[in-house]
């Protein structure tokens, strides 16, 4: 993970969303012991209620789960749900305005597809 964050959004965020993105590409798997918020604090050298802040909106959003005494943990279908959350982002961000574009420049339906498969595909070559 890099230690250095983006100006435009707050930390907290960002952090958050490295945990997320832990947990989506399995280096969080379900049920495992998230890093402590000290070890965080001291990983990314910044406030410690930052942090926790961060942490406790993925508790109460059940992506995360503390055991008192032990630590915060990933829940179960933690994956699952950030997946069905990223998905239903990605349209909204990246397919409807797409779409919205394609029709302003009269581009089909089928041309699109057609585009997008190619892109899919020179990107399974390495290109």
């Amino acid at each position: 993970m890099s230690k250095v964050f983006a100006s435009d959004k707050p930390i907290f965020i960002q952090v958050r969303e490295r945990i997320e993105d832990q947990i989506v590409n399995g280096q969080l798997p379900e049920e495992e012991q998230v890093p402590s918020t000290n070890q965080l604090v001291n990983l990314y050298k910044i406030n410690h209620a930052t942090v926790t802040k961060g942490v406790n909106q993925l508790v109460e959003e059940g992506i995360l789960f503390k055991k008192r005494g032990l630590g915060v943990f990933v829940a179960q279908g933690a994956r699952a749900k950030l997946l069905a959350k990223r998905k239903k982002a990605f349209v909204a961000e990246y397919v409807i305005p797409l779409v919205v574009e394609a029709t302003k420049l009269s581009i089909t339906e089928d041309a699109v597809i057609a585009d997008i498969k190619k892109v899919f595909s020179e990107k399974k070559e390495g290109k």
